[in-house]
């Protein structure tokens, strides 16, 4: 059991939280951007042990991306709200539709179709209910329009509320809430780097006018050397004991100078106190405060995949499902879509990396295909391994440049592929933030490295984008089968 209070709360890629609470339970989601299917749900009872119980977004119809869209394009910023019974999510497709809006009865699914939001321009949409039960939707810019959620029409014209600290870019991740006498506005400013910060405003009415927090920014780490970076796109919830807390996210860079993040922008979790009629977070650290109430501590994710049975939610694919069959019982079968890794229409199946430190091992029978192991950041940042006509070879995609970077003959049949990755030493200035080592394993267990490379050409440094690597298992010709997936984190 995991028991300890650390953050962050959800590791690996999974930005842009939004959580609120129903009765004694808490639910979040999160981005999920070009990967299928979409919108992760996570439950807890403690708001530190979060459980993966879905994806809010699991068909076709749901989630349209087409088969153009590129990395960092899908899923931005999701609101998930508990309200008059029901469950209610709205989230921004920037690649296909726009603004949609989908409800549940329990947060797991199934989730509606959506309700098109044609009349709300801009990202990352927020819902809010005031007391005689107008829905108030507000997007990064910030402009609020009131909403039919019954048929997804605007009811007025947009207006701008507030735009945040004079000078500060991008104002973004609204979130409006009813707190004692107040509406409060909370924002996220400074972009979603460095210099990322979460401010709040308060006002009469949920249109405001809104006056500015006078300590603003509430909660930011810019111009510090604090191992939590990137903070911002915070929401608000409150516990039953009637403390406040926020999920935010945030960047855990290595290696030298600039620093390098690889994991993605991951969510954390601190608490708010209360200064004068204003929320004030933190501290925020890689050590959770204690909580008030009893913990909840969740199983140990299995390192192993057997698919034997239908596929956790962690995993996920590029903008649709896999090409896949179950012609060999026990097996994943992949068959290949037309396209390599390096284009957008490729078949993946991957789960996000969680840890600093990790490996992973899968046990591949390429037969007459080319398929194996990859770590990917987007089409043209990825480390793999492949198996084809005898052969294993270690394969870099830094962008323009693509190169095989080693290669050994394997037997006919099954090989087991593998990557072991592990921090880098910071004594250079220059070094980056860790090594991924990709090689293959034999009947004894012992792992041969073929190729180690420099981590930092997966970050989000060097490729940009908004999302983090994911580890998992390729076809790019033919079919391939994997009969187990192996992932060891925190080693």
């Amino acid at each position: 059991m995991t028991s300890d209070l650390s953050n962050p709360v959800v590791a690996g890629f999974h930005p842009d939280p939004s959580v609120c609470r129903a009765g004694d339970d808490y639910y979040l989601a999160c981005s999920s951007f070009e990967y299928f299917p979409g919108v992760p749900i996570f439950h807890s009872r403690d708001l530190v042990h979060w459980t993966q119980i879905g994806n809010a977004l699991d068909r076709p119809s749901q989630l349209p991306l087409p088969p153009g869209t590129r990395s960092s394009g899908g899923l931005y910023a999701p609101t998930l709200r508990h309200h008059d019974g029901r469950f209610w999510l709205v989230v921004t497709n920037v690649s296909a539709g726009g603004n949609q809006l989908y409800t549940a009865t329990d947060p797991a699914g199934p989730w509606s179709e959506p309700i098109p939001l044609p009349g709300v321009a801009g990202i990352d949409p927020d819902l809010a209910w005031d007391a005689d039960g107008t829905c108030w939707c507000t997007v990064a810019g910030v402009s609020q329009v009131r909403l039919d959620t019954a048929s997804g029409a605007v009811l007025g014209e947009p207006q701008r509320i507030w735009s945040g600290t004079p000078g500060a870019k991008a104002p973004e991740a609204p979130h409006l809430y009813r707190i004692g006498d107040h509406w409060y506005l909370l924002l996220a400013e400074g972009g979603t780097e460095r210099g990322h910060a979460v401010s709040v405003a308060r006002g009469p009415s949920p249109s405001g006018p809104f006056e500015p927090c006078p300590f603003n920014p509430i909660l930011t780490h810019r111009g510090t050397d604090h191992p939590i970076q990137n903070t911002g796109h915070a929401d608000l919830v409150q516990a039953p004991d009637g403390s406040w807390w926020m999920v935010l996210l945030g960047v855990r860079p290595g290696g030298g100078s600039p620093g390098w993040h690889v994991l993605g922008r991951e969510t954390y979790l601190a608490p708010v106190r209360w200064v004068d009629g204003w929320p004030v977070a933190g501290p925020l650290t890689l050590d959770l405060p204690a909580v008030g109430w009893p913990l909840y501590p969740t199983a140990a994710e299995p390192v192993r995949d057997d698919f034997d049975g239908p596929m956790h939610p962690r995993w996920v694919s590029l903008r649709r499902p896999p090409s896949t069959s179950q012609d060999r019982p026990g097996w994943l079968t992949l068959h290949a879509a037309g396209g390599s890794l390096d284009d957008l229409d490729v078949t993946l199946v991957a789960r996000r990396q969680q840890h600093l430190a990790c490996k992973a091992r899968t046990l591949l029978d390429p037969g007459e295909g080319r398929g194996g192991l990859v770590v990917r950041l987007d089409e043209a940042h990825h480390y793999e391994i492949e198996v084809f006509a005898g052969t294993a070879r270690v394969l870099a995609r830094i962008g323009p440049l693509r190169a095989e970077v080693a290669s050994c003959p394997v037997p006919d049949g099954p090989v087991v592929l593998g990557v072991d990755v592990a921090p880098a030493s910071t004594d250079d200035p220059r070094c980056g933030p860790d090594v991924l080592a990709f090689g293959v394993e034999g009947a004894d267990g012992t792992f041969t490295a073929l190729a180690t490379l420099d981590g930092r050409y997966l970050s989000t440094e060097v490729a940009g984008g908004f999302t983090g690597r994911v580890i998992g298992m390729y076809c790019a010709d033919g079919t391939v089968r994997f009969d187990w997936f192996d992932y060891a984190g925190g080693l």
